[in-house]
């Protein structure tokens, strides 16, 4: 199903990688939860004890999919995101290619330590350090919303590891003070602890302000980055280490790194989500080697929204830019 690799980051912080195999037959749907898909493989010490694996990928042992030597793909979610957002898409590559993707410091089962750097230059350090401990580069890196940023400034600062780029519903342009403001507003507005998982789906499906109309892929996305705790379910990661997180690039406009990405690259949109077309049509003409792709019937979660649309989208791009 999936199997876990610990990965030391910038700093040293413990980051957990999820190398995935092939569909479970009794999950049809192809999405997994923690309980279900991402539980670690009883491989080895390293695995068990948390201390990272620093062994290469000839002395690991096969990965489920059993591509060892073949191209990789280094999956990174988004801000409050988690790796097993990408089970479905990773299940899918991994029929072909290595997949793997990464819980992000402060996210998943990463570690979160209080005084740990939350800056650009340690999210990209640490995609950056799973490329190199687990053998994947050069990869094409999928990234969604922060994630995404993460991958072009990651393509550009080595494009040695980088054989491509997929970008997905991330903006170029600066947000601003207001935008931020916003996300503190929403995150006080969140009515945790909540009593049940359904109230969860519940309330960022529906109830929360910010829903335009009912989502239930978003009540599902906010589902699987709850734990369960002595007064009801919270989030797996804490609130103002997102917004430390997202401080150090809504400030900022991103256009200069974009143009530095010399790799294919391929900016994808929900028709409904964050990344304008005027925007994402600029991304690409500033990218040397930009592409376009839009999903429709899709918001800012477009993998979680349309994932059979998703996988079209991405595809003919993937297969080019993976060819051996």
């Amino acid at each position: 199903m999936a199997r876990r690799i610990d990965v030391t980051g910038a700093g040293g912080v413990r980051l957990a990688a999820w190398e995935f195999g092939d569909p479970p037959k009794t999950d049809p749907a192809g999405l997994a939860t923690e309980q279900s898909g991402l539980v670690p493989e009883q491989a080895g010490p390293s695995e068990r004890t948390g201390s990272p694996d620093r062994t290469g990928p000839r002395e690991r042992a096969a990965p489920p999919g059993g591509h060892e030597c073949g191209p990789g793909v280094l999956l990174l979610h988004g801000l409050m995101g988690r790796a097993s957002h990408w089970a479905s898409t990773a299940r899918w590559l991994s029929e072909r290619h290595r997949a793997v993707a990464l819980d992000q410091r402060g996210h998943g089962q990463s570690e979160k330590p209080p005084q740990a750097a939350f800056t650009r230059e340690a999210y990209v350090e640490d995609a950056e350090a799973a490329l190199e401990q687990l053998g994947l580069s050069p990869a094409v890196l999928i990234g969604h919303a922060m994630g995404a940023l993460t991958a072009w400034q990651l393509a550009a600062k080595r494009p040695d590891l980088v054989r491509g780029v997929i970008i997905c519903d991330m903006r170029a342009s600066a947000l601003g003070a207001a935008s931020q403001r916003e996300w503190q507003d929403w995150f006080k507005a969140w009515p945790v602890p909540f009593a049940t998982l359904a109230d969860v789906r519940k309330w960022f499906g529906e109830d929360d302000p910010w829903v335009e109309r009912p989502n239930p892929a978003r009540g599902e996305f906010y589902a699987e980055v709850m734990h369960e705790s002595p007064d009801g379910w919270r989030p797996v990661f804490d609130p103002a280490q997102m917004l430390q997180s997202r401080e150090t690039w809504v400030y900022d406009a991103h256009w200069e790194e974009l143009a530095q990405v010399r790799c294919p690259a391929l900016v994808v949109r929900g028709l409904d989500g964050e990344l304008g077309r005027a925007e994402a049509q600029e991304m690409v003409r500033v990218l040397p080697r930009g592409e376009y792709a839009e999903v429709a019937d899709a918001g800012h979660l477009v993998h979680y929204d349309q994932p059979e649309a998703w996988r079209v989208a991405i595809e003919p791009f993937l297969d080019a830019a993976l060819a051996v």
